[in-house]
């Protein structure tokens, strides 16, 4: 791992950014088991989107991005796709899962 001031070539960067956007992936990876555990504790498709809990989240992450000179636009954008995702990623799990409880309570006694 170099510093962005140890970095001397272009290939040096992209390295380095090879390495952190890997880090993101696990790191979205990670969220995403507790995106789904959330739509296994949701009861129905609407549950999934929050506005304030939405509202909430933007805030705390443009004053985060800020504390760390990350540009705040730039991180809202990032977690507003994030959470338009999640949302439709949830509303789709919980669907489904509505969906094969019904078939699954349409089945006659023999």
């Amino acid at each position: 791992m170099k510093t962005p001031d140890e970095c001397l070539t272009k290939q040096d960067i992209r390295i380095e950014i090879d390495r952190l956007d890997g880090e993101l992936v696990r790191l979205f990876a990670e969220r995403q088991t507790y995106v789904r555990r959330m739509a296994d504790l949701k009861q129905h498709p609407d549950e999934a989107f929050d506005g304030t809990r939405i509202e909430s989240m933007i805030s705390a992450i443009r004053d985060r991005a800020g504390d760390l000179a990350l540009d705040p636009e730039q991180a809202e954008l990032v977690w507003r796709t994030l959470i338009d995702w999640n949302i439709a990623f949830e509303k789709k799990v919980i669907s489904e899962r509505l969906r094969e409880d019904v078939v699954g309570s349409d089945t006659t006694p023999d």
